[in-house]
C-alpha cells in the first residue's frame, strides 16, 4: 500500500531513507534547513523542501498530521532532534521515527512519544551480521522484533516461477514488495510476475519465516 512520509534532516541516513522509500513506490517529502542538501535529492523524492523544521508554522504548513510516518532524521543537533519528535507528535503524526546517537538519547526520546528509536550504528551491524551469515542477503531493515523487510537474492527455489507458483504469503508469511530486474523494477508485482535468474527482491517477512530464508 502506498504511504506518505516525511523525512526531516538530510543527512547520509536521512537521505538513504529518502531515496529508499521512494524507490519502493511511497510519497515522500524531504526537508532540511540546507538547500545543497535539499537538491541532494530533489530529483529522487515527491517533493523536496528547504526550511527550519523547528519552526512549529513551518511544519503546520506542510501539513505533518496527514503524513502516515515522520522519519527524524537530524543527529548533530540534539536539541532540534528533540524539539521537533516532540512538536510532531504534538501535531496528531501517526507514527514518528527518530533517529539516537546513544542509549540516554533514546530514552528521552521514548518519553516524548517517539513511535521507533533507531540507531544508526547499532541497525548497521544487524544488516552486517546478516549479510555474513548468507550471500543471499543485500540489505536488511528491521521493523519490530516480528518483522523486518529484506533485500535478497532470488533464491534458487523460487527461479523460474510465478509469485502465484509461489504463494510465498500463504506458505512463509512472505510479501514481495518490488522485483528489481537487470534493466527494470516492478513495484507491488502481481501473481503473474516471473521470477528471474539475476532478479532481486525486497520482501517483507516476518522473523520466523526470515530465518528459514537464511538455512
Amino acid at each position: 500500500m502506498r504511504k506518505q512520509f516525511i523525512v526531516i534532516g538530510l543527512g547520509r541516513f536521512g537521505q538513504s531513507v529518502a531515496k529508499t522509500l521512494s524507490s519502493l513506490g511511497h510519497d515522500v517529502l524531504a526537508l532540511d534547513i540546507s538547500e545543497n542538501l535539499v537538491q541532494s535529492v530533489v530529483n529522487d523524492v515527491t517533493h523536496a523542501v528547504q526550511a527550519d523544521a523547528r519552526e512549529e508554522e513551518t511544519l503546520k504548513a506542510l501539513g505533518v498530521r496527514n503524513f502516515d510516518v515522520a522519519v527524524v532524521g537530524i543527529g548533530n543537533d540534539l536539541e532540534a532532534n528533540i524539539l521537533i519528535t516532540l512538536m510532531l507528535k504534538e501535531m496528531g503524526v501517526k507514527y514518528v521515527v527518530t533517529k539516537a546517537q546513544t542509549a540516554l538519547h533514546g530514552k528521552v526520546l521514548k518519553k516524548i512519544g517517539a513511535d521507533k528509536i533507531i540507531y544508526p550504528e547499532k541497525d548497521m551491524g544487524v544488516r552486517l551480521a546478516h549479510n555474513l551469515v548468507t550471500s543471499n542477503f543485500m540489505d536488511y531493515i528491521e521493523l519490530s522484533p516480528d518483522y523486518s523487510i529484506v533485500e535478497i537474492k532470488a533464491p534458487d527455489e523460487f527461479k523460474n516461477k510465478s509469485l502465484g507458483e509461489l504463494n510465498l504469503r500463504a506458505k512463509y508469511g512472505i510479501s514481495v514488495m518490488t522485483i528489481k530486474k537487470e534493466d527494470s523494477i516492478i513495484v507491488a508485482p502481481g501473481a503473474d510476475s516471473l521470477i528471474e535468474e539475476s532478479d532481486t527482491l525486497i520482501i517483507i517477512t516476518n522473523n520466523e519465516a526470515l530465518a528459514k530464508l537464511t538455512k
